[in-house]
């Protein structure tokens, strides 16, 4: 019996051995495969690092590409397409104007009621309308004419508060969100649809004649004032609201800047010399790329799979489309290389885009104590549960990697603008204002994101600089800033300031 008991006291032995071992070895595993995740991290963040002297190199790179797109049409990355607009809005504007906004499978016609002499917007008025699918790949008579019956109809309806002046035809400002050729204010050739459209017909005609024509066929005596790029007008309803404003940038899905140059210093200009001397650019910035941009191995597959490899590099880095998508590739491959969600890779995880950038600034904007709010956005968008705080904080950190590296970059942008247009010092002790208006859901809703833009704009400028240059927010460039632009190219300009 004795035997019997030693025998069993002594298997039990073993076993209880066998499964310390078993715990043990699985905590030394767990511990080794945190260490690995950590150093994914670690290295990520290494790779991101947007230190001052590589944000002067970006800003520094971006003047030579602006230097070599405003000397000739495809001598750069950067397009540095003509607008065509001389004669930003001043305030004094006055009388009804009008806007159509194409960009999607809606569209927008938009009123507004202008006092004059800064009394700015006294009225405005808008309706959105849906564009039936049949009609993004029918004929341009068919999508036109229904615009100009939407249009037609807006008109009909229109309220006492709006008053065009006896004798004046309406005046439109027309955005237009599709690849361009612009030829003059009020005319441009459509280069290709994208978004879904796909009108044989129209591609290679000129989108103000098409909407001109539609407009006539409806019995609308309406003149196309201006054919309108959406960060020109978020620049023009900037300067409309402050007469310091000199640049936009929108940061949304997409990225672009525009700003006023001297004409002088277009060397592609082969126009007449506007009364004013200026023109408003736009950059197309989107497309720059420059080996100062800190790219990882993350970036390069994002491009290589996306539908435009190797354009718009900047963008890929600095817009709302994609910084959720970094943090995506980033977390599957801890999931992968160090089993950071368990044995398994989450099936949600390995889809594309299926971490959007408004998750991941929620996630990034936590303070929860137990950071609920990642830990519900993992349930509800990657379906991943029980994750640990430790786990969690390391998800915070990885969205605040990937959104200093884009809004770092993006100062660096704008850095590159005030440098180009000699507003990046003080000259004579005197202390000129300088606005740049942004718009976009991004800079808008991304509060860590903006901070971060403002924060390294104001240390790239250096104190006193950057006491005489302000961020406004301008909204609705592509709506109120088209209007603002028919009204400030009207027919009757001079009547109005006479």
């Amino acid at each position: 019996m004795g035997k019997v008991a030693v025998r069993v006291a002594v298997v039990c032995g073993i076993a209880v051995v066998a499964a310390a071992a078993v715990v043990i070895h699985r905590k030394v595993k767990k511990s080794g495969m945190w260490v690995k995740a950590m150093e994914i991290l670690k290295e990520f963040e290494e790779k991101c690092g947007t230190p001052i002297p590589r944000l002067r190199q970006v800003a520094d790179a971006m003047i030579v590409e602006m230097h070599a797109g405003l000397a000739s049409e495809g001598g750069s990355k950067l397009k540095m397409l003509i607008s065509y607009v001389d004669n930003l809005p001043t305030g004094d504007e006055k009388g009804l104007f009008y806007a159509l906004d194409l960009g999607g499978t809606n569209f927008r016609v938009i009123r507004v009621q202008l006092g004059g002499k800064r009394k700015g917007i006294v009225n405005q008025q808008f309706e959105e309308v849906s564009i039936p699918p049949s009609l993004m790949t029918g004929t341009s008579d068919a999508l036109f004419d229904y615009i100009a019956a939407a249009l037609a109809k807006f008109i009909a309806q229109e309220g006492p508060e709006f008053k065009l002046n006896p004798g004046r035809q309406r005046e439109l400002g027309f955005t237009f969100s599709f690849p361009v050729m612009q030829s003059s204010i009020a005319s441009g050739t459509l280069l290709k649809w994208t978004k879904g459209f796909s009108i044989d017909d129209a591609v290679h005609q000129d989108v103000v004649a098409e909407l001109s024509k539609a407009l006539e066929r409806q019995g609308l005596d309406m003149r196309i004032a201006a054919l309108v790029n959406d960060t020109v007008g978020t620049l023009a309803g900037g300067r409309h609201h402050n007469n310091n404003v000199v640049a936009a940038v929108i940061l949304g899905t997409g990225s672009n800047a525009a700003y006023v140059e001297r004409v002088h210093a277009i060397p592609k200009w082969h126009g007449l010399l506007p009364k004013s001397g200026e023109m408003v650019i736009n950059m197309e910035w989107g497309n720059f790329r420059s080996s100062h941009l800190p790219l990882t191995e993350y970036d390069h597959e994002l491009d290589a799979e996306s539908l435009n490899p190797g354009e718009q590099i900047y963008e890929k880095v600095i817009s709302g489309m994609y910084l959720g998508e970094i943090v995506r590739r980033v977390l599957c491959r801890m999931a992968e290389e160090a089993a950071f969600f368990g044995d398994t890779v989450p099936p949600k995880l390995k889809k594309p885009f299926v971490l959007g950038t408004p998750v991941m600034s929620a996630m990034h904007r936590d303070t929860s104590p137990d950071l609920k709010m990642v830990a519900s956005n993992l349930k509800d968008v990657l379906e991943i549960s029980n994750t640990s705080l430790k786990m969690r904080k390391v998800i915070v950190e990885l969205c605040n990697i990937v959104a200093t590296r884009g809004a770092r970059l993006s100062a660096a942008g704008v850095l590159g603008i005030l440098k180009k247009m000699g507003r990046d010092t003080i000259k004579d002790r005197e202390k000129q204002k300088t606005v740049i208006a942004m718009d976009g859901g991004l800079y808008e809703h991304y509060s860590e994101y903006r901070n971060c833009l403002e924060n390294t704009l104001n240390e790239l400028l250096g104190e006193e600089v950057a006491q005489t240059i302000t961020i406004e927010h301008s909204n609705d460039g592509s709506g109120i800033g088209a209007a603002l632009l028919a009204a400030s190219h009207s027919q009757y300009l001079e009547i109005y300031e006479s």
